[in-house]
């Protein structure tokens, strides 16, 4: 077992990665942004500008704003402005209901928000915004590095937080997080003490609730409630149909703009529902006990905060890789696999879903999400069965910390020109 002091920095490093989110963290992060400018202004802002760094701008472009059936930064400055309360972290528009929806439209209307790229941000996760008051009073906060990392406020000229000039070059984490490796991970999920990581069963709450509401609705694509109602005739009532359905399920719900939570990690809730659903799924169908559940979705939550250590909070590479990595780990623990066959089924997830690109939040994410959940089943398969992609073979080493970080350096540095072609296709359609 761990020593109880890395357990503990291991504990506060999970608490601060896996948490709830209502809607897309990007929009919910600008949100936030605007509710805390606007809080230290004291008024109805007559004006805001917003600046945004490229990765903030693609992720916040085409997805729902929870409970107000509309899409995109416009409804989300607004109702930060109007009804955001910053204390409430990513469920900054927790208070939104049709009264603040109408208000919010009706303040659009006026033509006082304006949206732009920041030029040469310090970080790939930047958020800049100033509020004008009536005569001429401003406000500004500034989020860099991770959604909720306030780094810069100003009231009227007095500065009331500069910590800026500690964003430079840093795009991930927290340069006081505990470095983890798979082997760390992997002992820690196995051995903690039931009662320092039973936490992780909200995970398991807030998104099967997200889950099975977008099943009795119609969110996003319907992706879920299609594999549900339809899939069955071409997968059967089967443990893949299961992990599909629910997992697209709590995406669509998510993408779609519903009023619900969602237990995120490193950031994103779709990474979140990924991490969680298709292992809460499985353990489900094997009747797996509450210790194993546990240890399960701690193994793959704490796999995909690993990965995300050297890939960044936003980059190129899609996070349901990411997150279907630390999944098919869950999955293989339960099948019965220890150490080697999580190893070797990271292995055969790094082969097979590395490139897939991230062009934005949106409810087309579920297809996204569906293709790494049926990978990380098939991954887990081979690797109970002995097998595993070998050094041989593409971007995979024997080493299954060297094979995680070709992928990351991938995703965080080789994709960099990938990722100016995808927004710009994305903002010239």
């Amino acid at each position: 077992m761990l020593s109880k002091e890395i357990r503990k920095d291991i504990i506060s490093l999970m608490k601060r990665e896996v948490v709830p989110a209502l809607g897309c963290t990007e929009p919910a992060a600008v949100s936030l942004c605007v509710a805390k400018a606007t809080e230290l202004l004291g008024e109805e802002p007559a004006g805001i500008e917003v600046l945004l760094s490229p990765n903030i701008l693609k992720n916040a472009m085409g997805v729902g704003i929870p409970g107000t059936g509309m899409i995109g930064l416009p409804i989300a400055v607004a109702l930060g402005a109007l009804i955001g309360r910053s204390e409430y972290g990513l469920e900054v528009l927790r208070d939104v209901d049709p009264a603040a929806v109408e208000r919010g439209k009706e303040y659009i209307s006026r033509d006082a928000i304006r949206i732009g790229l920041c030029e040469n941000p310090p970080s790939i996760l930047h958020i800049e915004v100033t509020v004008e008051g009536k005569s001429g009073n401003y406000a500004k906060a500034v989020i860099s590095v991770s959604h909720t990392n306030f780094v810069y406020l100003e009231h009227d000229g007095e500065v009331l937080l500069d910590r800026i000039g500690e964003c430079g070059g840093v795009s991930h984490g927290d340069s006081a997080d505990r470095e983890l490796d798979m082997a760390t991970v992997y002992d820690f999920a196995m051995t903690a003490p039931l009662d320092e990581i039973s936490f992780i069963l909200d995970a398991r709450r807030l998104n099967k609730a997200a889950a099975e509401l977008a099943l009795k609705g119609d969110y996003g694509h319907s992706l879920g409630a299609t594999m549900q109602r339809k899939g069955r005739s071409l997968f059967g009532d089967t443990p893949l149909e299961h992990m599909l359905s629910a997992t697209s399920a709590a995406c669509d719900a998510r993408m779609g703009g519903a009023q619900v939570a969602v237990m995120s990690n490193s950031g994103s809730g779709n990474q979140g529902i990924c991490a969680t659903m298709p292992v809460v799924s499985y353990a489900e169908d094997i009747a797996a006990s509450e210790e194993q559940m546990i240890r399960a979705l701690t193994l793959s939550h704490l796999t995909s905060i690993y990965i995300k250590q050297s890939l960044g909070r936003l980059s190129a590479l899609c996070g349901c890789v990411v997150a279907s990595t630390g999944a098919s780990s869950g999955i293989t623990y339960l099948m019965g696999g220890g150490y080697d066959e999580v190893c070797a089924s990271v292995k055969n997830m790094v082969a097979n879903l590395t490139g897939m690109i991230c062009d934005g939040a949106k409810p087309s994410c579920s297809l996204k999400i569906s293709s790494g959940v049926s990978t990380a089943l098939m991954s887990a398969m081979l690797a109970m069965n002995g097998k595993c992609v070998t050094q041989v073979e593409g971007i995979v080493s024997d080493d299954v910390d060297r094979s995680i970080h070709n992928l990351t350096s991938i995703g965080r540095d080789a994709m960099v020109e990938t990722d100016r072609y995808v927004l710009s296709i994305m903002t010239c359609k």
